[in-house]
């Protein structure tokens, strides 16, 4: 039976994809001498443990829709779920290096995207739970199968600012906007009618002058 360690050793955007994306690089090792896993099909869950971490006074105000009122954090700060992830990894025997994919949206109805636009500075605080089916046995033996338990778990601080580089690359000086239709739909009319030759000319024609003009 093998006996996987799971441990979150990098993060780093992914520069050319479909979406904004960055991986999780996973060092996996197996403690059993002599036995080949012939493949992995390793799944995982990301949480962000946001109790994990300190606040400052102006990340406490801009997570108070997430967790209320920082007064209340001792019940409501509870870990988030950022999303789940699959990797097919090759063979290998004593220890091997897997990569995790992890969609970066910026749509703000995500919970994951409001906390981390939310922090300044520092590390996102993550836990990694895996699962998955293990090919495995002895050399020139019959293959055997085997699940990841269920206690396979890692902890791992993302560095905030691998998070803020794959979004810069994919969106480069902005931040995307996620409309209910109808609203939208008033929106592209009073940008016709008015002329304006950008969104962000139709938006800031609408925004009192003291807001428009805040840096």
């Amino acid at each position: 039976m093998p006996d996987l360690t799971f441990e979150v050793t990098g993060a780093a955007p992914v520069l050319h994809a479909a979406q904004p994306i960055l991986e999780l690089e996973v060092a996996i090792r197996n403690a059993r001498r002599g036995e080949v896993i012939h493949a992995l099909t390793l799944h995982a869950q990301v949480r962000i443990e946001a109790q994990r971490r300190r606040y400052s006074p102006a990340e406490q105000a801009a997570l108070g829709d997430l967790f209320g009122a920082p007064s209340r954090w001792d019940v409501t700060l509870k870990p988030l779920l950022w999303t789940q992830t699959s990797a097919a990894v090759a063979r290998f025997t004593s220890e091997t290096l897997a990569r995790l994919p992890l969609a970066v949206t910026l749509d703000f109805a995500v919970g994951s995207a409001r906390y981390v636009h939310a922090i300044e500075a520092g590390e996102v605080p993550l836990l990694v739970l895996f699962s998955g089916t293990i090919f495995h046995g002895e050399e020139g033996a019959a293959m055997q199968v085997a699940q990841v338990p269920w206690t396979a778990e890692a902890r791992f601080g993302l560095p905030i600012a691998v998070w803020r580089a794959t979004s810069d690359h994919y969106y480069p000086g902005c931040a995307p906007l996620l409309l209910r239709r109808d609203v939208f739909e008033r929106l592209h009319r009073y940008r016709s009618r008015g002329g304006f030759t950008s969104w962000e000319q139709a938006l800031e024609s609408l925004l009192p002058r003291e807001i428009a003009e805040a840096p």
